[in-house]
């Protein structure tokens, strides 16, 4: 199960380290691209494969907006020896990388943040009355 928090820094080569523990439910190799919220997500193949289905089969103006947003800036990566991956120059500018990077699994995906914007993002969320009500409606 893709869960849990793990803060890593990128090197100035954009080589991040990826958590063992995601590495083996991810696969060999997978999809990262850009996410909402200025954060970066990674989808393992055949949950990318479920996306670019649906994505390409959607016929709406917004489909395709969120196709060009999604497709266009997917990069295919595959950890290398050290268990780091290549983030391209483009997503790391998307997400601000620069430094610290927290990574954060949200099952069926992991997602990929700034740390200091995680946080923000974060310290929002917990605030949030729609986070509440969420909660409220699924009985958590």
């Amino acid at each position: 199960m893709l869960i849990g928090e793990f803060n890593y820094a990128i090197d100035p080569k954009g080589r991040l380290n990826f958590p063992a523990k995601f590495r083996d439910e991810m696969g060999d190799s997978f999809v990262v691209t850009r996410w909402l919220d200025g954060c970066l997500v990674a989808f393992p193949k055949n949950a990318w494969d479920k996306v670019f289905t649906t994505l390409s089969q959607a016929g709406l103006a917004d489909a395709y907006k969120l196709r060009r947003m999604l497709l266009a800036s997917a990069a295919e990566v595959t950890p290398d020896k050290q268990g780091r991956i290549l983030i391209p120059p483009s997503l790391r500018r998307h997400a601000g990388l620069e430094k610290d990077v927290t990574i954060v699994g949200t099952d069926p995906y992991v997602e990929i943040w700034d740390t200091d914007r995680w946080n923000q993002t974060l310290e929002a969320d917990m605030d949030s009355a729609a986070v509440a009500a969420a909660m409220q409606a699924m009985k958590l």
